[in-house]
């Protein structure tokens, strides 16, 4: 089975149903199932082959849509490009995707070559062709390097999870799914393949509806909702959360950040008619692995060492371990996966190798080195630390220097890259300590002062947004432990500037 075969099973079994509503209007899956063919047709009408990797440059909206339906009906990956990072960010990630083509609903001089958005006229096409070990996409995450690492996730890794989360979520005909994740974002797939496997309605946003989402729920009638709990947070302080409106709602899920008992027990007051689901993943392990679900009486919650909800246990077709300070199972420590979910390495290979990668379990974790086949009995190292609590796993943060900002995962090391790279700075060092809940960024450098502004100008045309820092510090020697290298924990800042 592929990620297009859901979509198109669902097409020709209920080509009149609506697939999405977006832009404005309602598109059937027998008219979104066009488009995306004509677009695919245009493809390969304007280019003589078939490239592996198709680049996506598109917002949320029906263009973006059936931009990624045309890419997988080529049996190409998509790479999504989110039009609001800057174009050094959109070339680099271009060029390690090695890609020769890109969708564009965007302007795109920078692109090798271009097939505008939207296409409307009809092509023919050969028959489908792709295979389950094919590419689905490729996503690019942080990276501690200075460059992000590209993630390749084949269609066979959706095979188990689709299917399990239809069920599991209870959609189908006549549910209406929200959208709200940004294509380059891994639970996007989630909101949209498993609504389209289901024969559901996606119904995506309008321009600034995150930041009220009961009023979103409520114009688009939705029954399923999934998102970062940080939206929940966010409405709260703009009071945007009417108790009780948001009463459509059946079932609602949460990832990619700490679900607090306090955020889920708001959104149970908002949507009194809805389930609750806490579920966890990083993006090599395709989307999520694990999910706990909040019992309906309140009284039963579960409380936790750290105030938040569980993310549960592993799915039915997955195998968990957590790996103690020794390398061996312990019931607090880190999280291992393996199973048909576990992306097979990073487009890099040289990425595949260190800590927080992969263990063959025939004994204590240790570093991978690279010498030895990724087979599927490797273990994926997440580099989260969790706890069993109750019999439920609970995520206590994490091992290494990566954080979650508004639910993209960063690491604190590609920013100290980018800024190391100005000719007026030598060292480096970036924290996340946590300000109500949510990592507040902080720079702290040595070389030359310079104005915060202008490291903020200098960052911009490098790195996403929400890798800014709120903070930069100026120091005149970095404080070192005794074998000579930072000592992070004697940083303690920041003086704002």
């Amino acid at each position: 089975m592929t990620l297009y075969r859901f979509f198109a099973d669902t097409a020709a079994r209920w080509p009149d149903a609506v697939a999405v509503e977006t832009d404005g209007r309602s598109w059937t899956y027998r008219e979104l199932h066009r488009l995306a063919e004509g677009t695919a047709g245009a493809v390969l009408a304007r280019h003589s082959r078939i490239p592996r990797r198709i680049g996506l440059l598109a917002a949320r909206g029906i263009q973006a849509y059936a931009g990624y339906l045309a890419v997988l009906r080529l049996g190409a990956a998509v790479v999504p490009l989110d039009p609001r990072l800057p174009e050094r960010r959109l070339r680099h990630i271009a060029e390690l995707a090695g890609l020769e083509l890109v969708l564009a609903a965007e302007p795109a001089d920078w692109a090798p070559r271009v097939v505008e958005l939207p296409v409307t006229e009809d092509w023919a096409l050969p028959a489908y062709s792709g295979r389950p070990g094919d590419e689905a996409y490729v996503l690019f995450t942080s990276g501690s390097t200075g460059r992000p690492k590209g993630v390749p996730i084949r269609h066979r890794n959706f095979a188990d999870y689709v299917p399990y989360w239809v069920k599991a979520f209870e959609v189908g005909p006549g549910s209406r799914v929200s959208q709200t994740f940004g294509l380059g974002f891994d639970p996007s797939v989630f909101d949209l393949f498993v609504a389209w496997a289901a024969g559901a309605t996606v119904v995506a946003p309008d321009p600034g509806e995150l930041l009220t989402p009961v009023a979103y729920i409520r114009r688009a009638r939705l029954t399923h909702w999934f998102a970062v709990p940080s939206v929940v947070g966010v409405a709260r302080q703009l009071g945007n959360l009417p108790t009780g409106e948001a009463d459509t709602l059946r079932h609602s899920l949460f990832a990619a950040e700490p679900l607090t008992r306090e955020l889920a027990s708001l959104w149970a007051e908002v949507a009194p008619a809805s389930t609750i689901g806490n579920i966890y993943g990083p993006t090599e392990l395709t989307i999520t692995v694990t999910g706990y679900r909040l019992p309906a009486d309140r009284p039963a919650w579960p409380g936790t060492s750290n105030g938040t909800v569980p993310i549960g246990r592993p799915y039915p077709h997955l195998d968990a371990v957590v790996l103690g300070e020794d390398g061996l199972p312990a019931t607090e420590g880190e999280l291992c996966v393996r199973g048909l979910q576990r992306f097979g390495g990073y487009l890099d290979p040289r990425d595949d190798i260190g800590r927080f990668t992969f263990f063959d379990g025939t004994g204590p974790a240790a570093d991978y080195d690279g010498s030895r086949p990724l087979t599927d009995a490797f273990w994926y190292r997440t580099g989260d630390r969790v706890g069993w609590e109750a019999g439920e796993i609970v995520h206590r943060g994490r091992l290494d220097q990566q954080v979650k900002i508004h639910g993209h995962r960063v690491e604190l090391g590609e920013i100290e890259a980018a800024l190391r790279a100005h000719p007026e700075i030598d060292q480096v060092v970036v924290l996340a300590p946590a300000t109500d809940g949510e990592p507040a960024l902080t720079a702290i450098y040595t070389g030359e002062p310079l104005p915060a502004a202008a490291l903020h100008h200098w960052l911009r045309s490098r790195v996403p947004i929400h890798m800014l820092p709120r903070h930069f510090e100026h120091r005149t020697t970095m404080p070192l432990s005794l074998n000579g290298k930072i000592d992070r924990h004697r940083l303690t800042g920041p003086e704002k500037s």
